[in-house]
């Protein structure tokens, strides 16, 4: 197999610096070229990805500061190694602020060029794995799986409305996987590298609902021993989920219904008023119409949340996904379970679309793992009846 050598850029304008990082880095077997002054430089890095670059700081024209603003404004995002021989402690400091990798003062330490080069790389390979792998848990985690006419338009809905900031309101039982449909939207909406923050408004007590999504100041009651930032500016410029509004005190939605109107709030015990722009999504298992006639949630509110109506169906009223999601959760729990991949048969599924499914896709998810935990390679319909109570 061909090795792909490492790609450097040089960028000074004295010929001899260059001449001399070229020859060691050359004799390393990386492929180097040169730029002896910025604005040729910002050109080259635009035309090509380089694996690293040194940048001398004192240049005409473009200075390496300067020039460094530049190119990571670009979203260069591999390693930038500063050279100077007119350098200070503040210089250094301010370089690495602005994102550089590594500081060398002239005349260069042949060594210590090599060992920064070779640290710098081994750390951009690392950050590349990384994200290489948060990419593959996030796909993973947050894939809605599913065949039926009902899960393949709610994701050409997600699609559609990912990029707007249109507030969405969730609705379906428990289990139906409302908050899985909650990070879709973030994931594929142009807020994704911002917070998706999650508030579980039927978990918080009601006198403690307000600190949470608002914050508090220190001293504002008798447990605040510091400030603390609520929900609302933690998600902004990002996703903010509300799941279980439905469960919701009047008071706090009075306060919430405050803060879609006029995009700003107040912490517990402040009086300054702090904009927030988060991206409201929320979720409920009531039915939000019957809650109003009953005075238990407010119709101004339901009216600012219910922008976008999304619905996800009951497992039982969607049976064609029973195949795919057990296939999923099987291949995903056997890989947790370090066991070998276990098959389901097709009279088995048929004994499982059967079951009422009160809980479900939780409640298949845990069958699933119940089965992997206990059944041989082979789930069939004895496997079922042995191990899974049918529901009446």
């Amino acid at each position: 197999m061909v090795k792909i050598m490492n790609k450097i850029l040089i960028i000074d304008d004295q010929k001899p610096i260059r001449n001399a990082l070229r020859e060691i880095l050359e004799y390393e077997k990386y492929v180097v070229d040169e730029a002896s002054e910025g604005r040729m430089a910002l050109k080259m890095i635009k035309n090509y990805p380089y694996d690293l670059i040194f940048c001398d700081i004192k240049m005409p024209q473009i200075d390496g500061i300067e020039l460094l603003k530049k190119v990571t404004e670009l979203k260069f995002l591999n390693p930038i190694i500063m050279i100077s021989g007119h350098g200070d402690i503040e210089t250094a400091v301010q370089t690495l602020k602005l994102g550089a990798y590594d500081y060398i003062e002239k005349p260069l330490d042949l060594n210590r060029v090599l060992t920064s080069v070779k640290n710098a790389f081994d750390k951009s390979s690392l950050n590349k794995e990384n994200i290489s792998l948060k990419k593959k848990i996030k796909r993973t985690n947050n894939e809605i799986i599913g065949d039926s006419k009902q899960i393949k338009s709610i994701k050409k809905l997600i699609i559609k409305v990912a990029n707007t900031n249109a507030r969405i309101l969730i609705t379906g039982s428990n289990g139906t996987g409302k908050e899985l449909v909650a990070k879709q939207i973030h994931e594929k909406s142009n807020r994704n590298n911002q917070s998706f923050i999650e508030v579980n408004c039927a978990a918080i007590p009601s006198e403690l609902i307000e600190s949470e999504l608002f914050g508090h100041e220190k001293g504002s009651f008798t447990s605040a021993y510091k400030q603390k930032i609520g929900k609302f500016e933690q998600a902004t410029n990002g996703t903010l989920f509300l799941d279980e509004i439905g469960d919701m005190s009047l008071n706090a939605q009075a306060k919430v219904l405050r803060a879609l109107q006029e995009n700003q709030i107040s912490r517990v015990g402040g009086n300054k008023s702090i904009k927030v722009n988060p991206r409201i999504i929320a979720a409920t298992n009531k039915n939000l119409n019957q809650e109003i006639k009953n005075g238990n949630f407010r119709e101004d509110l339901f009216h600012r949340l219910n922008v976008i109506p999304i619905h996800v169906p009951n497992l039982k009223d969607r049976i064609e996904d029973i195949k795919p999601l057990s296939d999923y959760f099987l291949k995903t729990i056997c890989n947790e379970q370090g066991v070998s991949l276990k098959k389901i048969t097709e009279n088995a599924l048929l004994e499982l679309k059967k079951m009422n499914w009160s809980g479900n896709i939780r409640e298949l998810k845990n069958i699933m793992e119940r089965l992997v935990i206990l059944s041989d390679e082979i789930i069939d319909v004895n496997e079922i009846k042995k191990y899974v109570i049918t529901n009446p």
